[in-house]
């Protein structure tokens, strides 16, 4: 009979692939003292106002009658199994809270049986949290595809943010990896909550008091590195999905190899593309928060991320038409678009400049990343001749100069092209 504790220690370790809510990175196991950052459990989520928040992250059961071919929980896996009942894991979320080890629950679940027969027991978790714990920490469920809406529709009620993972960025690709699945699953779900959100929204302005349906909002994941997809393909049906459900997160995993029995998956041993999922995340960005278009950082013409330096850099070294902005007189939304000013320090920008010229020696103060800046900008002191200036050159001595934490696993072949 295997314990509550050992069902924690199988059903956290295979929650950690999941990255919608995680801090990774940490390696060092208990070797005899307190802690051990090597193992799953417990995660970490910031709040809005920016409040970081522990989650017990853990999964309702690792069984699943899907053979995802990407997945540590596929059913052909020879992996030791486990499964929580409703209770045990309202006991454990309860019993970690009040020891103050956690301020909320990260709750998914593989597929025994069916999609209804997990959700609906993922549903009387959060319910009975809510209702007979009067539990009011914050909640993240993971949808399972093909769950009725009924399902979804009350678990909606209590949790904080809801979310389900699109895994493989396009249909062929999941055909290929989880000939079971569809995109269709997931979509439906995603436009099903998104849809309850409006409809709600629109009755709080007639009436007083509605309920409070996925106030956080929902997000998805899709796995990177795992089929041949180009970055311009993941960012495309990204940028789809914040389009059409209002998403607040795509999250990008970097595939870790678990299955070598799949010629077409990397193989077990091959490293995880860090610095691909680092690009995709500073892109998305970009396009949330920094006004560019998809069309400008990735198109058909130009359908992978350049690894060497961040995606801002690649458009400005692609664009040198539009440099160098006179930072004493350039729009706000011109000054984020130079490489090394951040939303933050535009903004100081054009509060300073209205009290005199901006030189040197102030936007330094002001934290801009000057020595990358420098080259697409003129400020009152500036002696460049910009004439003479090639983007080539600048490429160069921007990655000469740098000292980025990736540099060291950058493949050789690239960095020679720039030695």
């Amino acid at each position: 009979m295997i314990t509550a504790e050992e069902k924690l220690a199988i059903l956290a370790d295979a929650a950690k692939y999941d990255v919608s809510c995680s801090s990774s990175g940490g390696k060092r196991k208990n070797e005899g003292g307190i802690g051990d950052s090597s193992r799953s459990g417990i995660c970490h989520t910031y709040t809005e106002d920016g409040r970081c928040v522990s989650l017990l992250k853990i999964l309702l059961t690792n069984y699943c009658i899907y053979d995802c071919a990407f997945c540590v929980s596929r059913r052909s896996n020879d992996i030791q199994r486990a499964a929580f009942s409703v209770n045990e894991v309202v006991e454990l979320t309860m019993n970690f809270y009040r020891r103050n080890y956690i301020e909320g629950l990260f709750l998914s679940s593989g597929i025994f049986k069916s999609a209804d027969f997990t959700m609906e027991r993922l549903m009387r978790i959060v319910k009975k949290l809510r209702t007979e714990e009067r539990f009011f920490g914050y909640i993240h469920l993971k949808t399972i595809p093909g769950a009725s809406e009924e399902l979804i529709k009350e678990a909606g009620l209590y949790v904080d943010r809801m979310s389900i993972n699109l895994e493989i960025p396009t249909e062929e690709g999941l055909k290929q990896l989880a000939p079971e699945k569809d995109h269709d699953s997931v979509r439906k779900p995603l436009q099903f909550v998104d849809s309850q959100k409006i409809m709600l929204a629109e009755e709080k302005k007639l009436i007083k008091h509605v309920p409070s349906f996925v106030p956080a909002g929902q997000s998805t994941q899709m796995v990177v590195g795992a089929t041949s997809e180009t970055d311009y393909d993941i960012m495309k049906i990204s940028k789809e999905f914040y389009d059409s459900y209002n998403l607040k997160r795509v999250y990008y995993s970097g595939y870790i190899p678990i299955n070598n029995s799949h010629n077409s998956l990397p193989q077990i041993g091959s490293a995880p593309p860090l610095l691909r999922e680092n690009r995709l995340y500073q892109t998305d960005w970009l396009l949330r928060f920094y006004k560019f278009d998809l069309n400008e950082l990735l198109n058909p013409e130009h359908q992978h991320l350049d690894l060497d330096v961040d995606p801002k850099l690649s458009w400005a070294l692609r664009n040198p038409h539009f440099f160098p902005i006179d930072i004493n007189s350039a729009s706000y939304s011109m000054i984020l678009r130079v490489p090394g000013i951040g939303r933050g320090s535009a903004l100081k920008i054009v509060q300073a400049r209205k009290f005199g010229k901006l030189h040197e020696h102030q936007l330094k103060k002001i934290g801009i990343a000057f020595n990358r800046a420098k080259f697409f900008i003129r400020y009152a002191d500036s002696i460049r001749n910009w004439g003479d200036l090639q983007m080539d050159a600048v490429r160069r001595t921007i990655l000469n100069n740098g000292s980025s934490k990736y540099q060291a696993i950058l493949p050789s072949a690239q960095l020679s092209l720039f030695a």
